[in-house]
């Protein structure tokens, strides 16, 4: 399985700006490695329609609800209806500045994987966790708590991200090791949890992801691919993600 690329623009980009990415990108992308998009909602529309066949776009939130009285939602229905492929939940910046649990997000990941869409499910712990050594145990928490009771019919919908809150947009990376060290025990978790789909799901490391790391850490066992924040907004950054320099 080819290795994949996820990168989350968060609340950046302009129209235009978006049209100047996609026509550098399209023009080298070889598809060595997957690439996917999750942009802002607004955006959605001109990704789905510029970007190469070979690129999935997605968003970095949705509802837990399908259709209602949510003004200001974005339904994983429609998202699906419009041709989205996935949702990136439970970014750490949605778990710090908007208020979201594990607990709560679990509603979404069903919802999405529901709506025959890919949950990129994201995990991670803070700067004082890590340093008081509770780096598994959150983790485990996040998993447990996000992925109880998940329809087993639908994990193959599920990919984790495993984003240390501290190595976020700081230029601060886990070591190769550090990050294959947490990889292999979520991998342990899933393979516990759904042992038919637990060493298929992919897991991907997040935490100032950039071309001069990539390989190294794309060259350990359980490390599947990258969610790529800044790197992932200049076109020419995100094809050496990809493979093509």
């Amino acid at each position: 399985m080819k290795k994949l690329l996820v990168g989350n623009w968060k609340m950046n980009k302009n129209s235009h700006e978006v049209a100047e990415f996609f026509k550098t990108f399209n023009e080298h992308f070889s598809e060595k490695r997957e690439a996917w998009i999750a942009s802002q909602s607004i955006h959605f529309p001109i990704v789905e329609e510029l970007k190469t066949s070979g690129v999935k776009a997605g968003l970095q939130n949705c509802s837990e609800h399908i259709d209602g009285a949510f003004t200001g939602e974005v339904s994983p229905r429609a998202l699906k209806d419009m041709n989205g492929h996935f949702v990136i939940l439970g970014h750490s910046e949605r778990r710090q500045y908007f208020g979201e649990t594990s607990r709560g997000l679990n509603a979404k990941v069903r919802t999405v994987m529901n709506e025959g869409l890919v949950a990129v499910y994201c995990v991670g712990e803070t700067l004082s966790e890590r340093e008081n050594g509770q780096t598994l145990s959150i983790i485990e928490d996040q998993l447990h708590q996000g992925l109880n009771d998940q329809s087993k019919a639908n994990i193959d919908n599920l990919i984790i991200a495993y984003e240390p809150v501290w190595a976020i947009g700081t230029g601060k990376t886990a070591t190769p090791k550090e990050a294959q060290e947490v990889h292999a025990y979520i991998r342990s978790i899933l393979q516990t949890k759904f042992p038919s789909f637990g060493d298929k799901t992919r897991i991907l490391y997040g935490g100032s992801v950039k071309p001069d790391n990539i390989e190294e850490l794309l060259a350990q066992k359980d490390i599947d691919g990258g969610l790529v924040g800044g790197a992932s907004l200049k076109a020419k950054d995100f094809l050496a993600l990809c493979g093509d320099k």
